[in-house]
């Protein structure tokens, strides 16, 4: 490490924490970034050739692309051939010097390279391993795992979407980087529990289980059919199945996506109609007769019309501006949001403030735009630092280990680093 970085390391809460991280594309990236972020030193140990991410969808001829530096801030890189004799015995030492390793290849490959959980358990008894993976035990387990994929079988895609149209994948990447957010719980209760025990344990989580976690209220509806269509949604037919409901909240208060002016793609406020929020409401749309009328006033008389109601705010809101609206319902404690485009995000002056959307300098592509850690503890601030070049820090770590620049000039030479 850099004395800048080890003298913000020292106030970090996983300060002192090696992670291994050998990790590609999305999901266990996501997960050591966080622990990068919450101080732990993460040193990527990728292939000579690198992490595929960092050629795909470059945005910059011969520079890692966004894909890889959004994924990779604030770690170390490190190249190994594992497939090598010496590369074995070099991550046998990486492994005893860590005290988590985190992976996610396809099932059993880490095993193929002699590195059962056994083996590195032996190795080193403190160590937590934690691997993400697309399925449990079971028919799926040897299914290739992609984001869209885990939506699919999580039940999110049945579940997203309008009641006419196909089955829909979100633009949140819930199967890769919420499996990630889900493992780096799993990674802190094991090292927590290390300091009562003493040992480390094995973590597993798979893509498909988290999506499941994630739509968990959707499983609660399933049940809820058994007694009756949902009265919260907006469908007018119930099958045997949770339906697409749109943009409903499925909740206990309605909520719909209003368009408002001038009617761009993304010219909506999304509004939730709270019981309290109903007489000024129905004041700003221009109807407060309907405030007492028998036919509106209550909840319960709203439900079976919900597309009606949402229809007379659209009629309101279309002819104004999204912020206008916006303010004009805050104004009244009426739960609402703009739909934010991805441009409005990347300029929000109050999440650049936040340290939400931050800019990082890179030493080949320059200056690049990335989101910042959304965990925010007081004795531990994150400060975001850039992406590693491929083996940037071959000469660092392996130095750790002992090995000197004639040793690594001949790992290099005969391709194990």
């Amino acid at each position: 490490m850099t004395q800048a970085v080890e003298a913000a390391a020292g106030t970090r809460a996983l300060a002192g924490v090696r992670v291994l991280d050998m990790t590609h594309v999305q999901s266990g990236p996501s997960a050591t970034q966080l622990l990068a972020w919450l101080g732990a030193d993460v040193v990527k140990l990728e292939a000579p050739s690198g992490d595929i991410t960092r050629k795909q969808l470059r945005d910059l001829p011969d520079a890692d692309s966004l894909y890889f530096t959004m994924l990779n801030c604030n770690k170390r890189s490190i190249t190994l051939n594992t497939k090598t004799e010496r590369g074995k015995e070099i991550l046998t030492e990486l492994i005893r010097r860590s005290d988590v390793m985190v992976e996610n290849f396809g099932p059993g490959a880490v095993d193929r390279m002699g590195f059962t959980w056994e083996r590195i358990h032996a190795i080193n008894p403190r160590i937590v391993y934690a691997s993400i993976k697309g399925f449990g035990e079971g028919p799926y387990t040897d299914f290739k795992a992609y984001e869209v994929v885990a939506q699919a079988m999580g039940g999110s895609m049945a579940t997203t979407g309008f009641e006419d149209g196909p089955p829909t994948a979100t633009g949140a990447q819930i199967g890769d980087s919420g499996t990630g957010v889900h493992a780096v719980a799993g990674i802190l209760a094991a090292l927590y529990q290390r300091e009562s025990t003493g040992r480390g344990q094995r973590v597993n989580v798979a893509m498909q289980h988290a999506v499941l976690n994630l739509c968990r209220v959707k499983l609660r509806d399933q049940q809820r059919l058994a007694h009756g269509p949902l009265r919260e949604y907006p469908n007018r037919d119930f099958g045997d199945e949770v339906p697409r409901s749109g943009n409903a909240s499925g909740g206990g208060q309605p909520g719909w996506a209003v368009r408002c002016a001038p009617g761009g793609p993304n010219d909506y406020v999304y509004v939730i109609v709270q019981p309290v929020g109903w007489a000024p409401m129905t004041e700003l749309i221009g109807r407060p007769e309907l405030a007492n009328d028998p036919d509106w006033a209550t909840p319960e008389v709203r439900l079976p019309k919900l597309g009606k109601m949402f229809q007379l705010i659209e009629e309101w809101t279309s002819g104004l501006p999204k912020w206008e609206v916006l303010e004009k319902l805050n104004a009244h404690n009426i739960p609402c949001g703009p739909i934010l485009s991805t441009k409005e995000i990347i300029e929000d002056a109050s999440l650049a403030a936040n340290g939400m959307v931050v800019e990082v300098e890179h030493p080949t592509r320059g200056s690049f735009t990335t989101v910042g850690s959304p965990l925010k503890l007081s004795d531990s601030p994150v400060t975001v630092t850039t992406s590693p070049l491929l083996g940037e820090h071959n000469t660092e770590v392996y130095g750790e280990l002992g090995l000197d620049d004639e040793e690594l000039s001949i790992l290099k030479t005969n391709g194990v680093i």
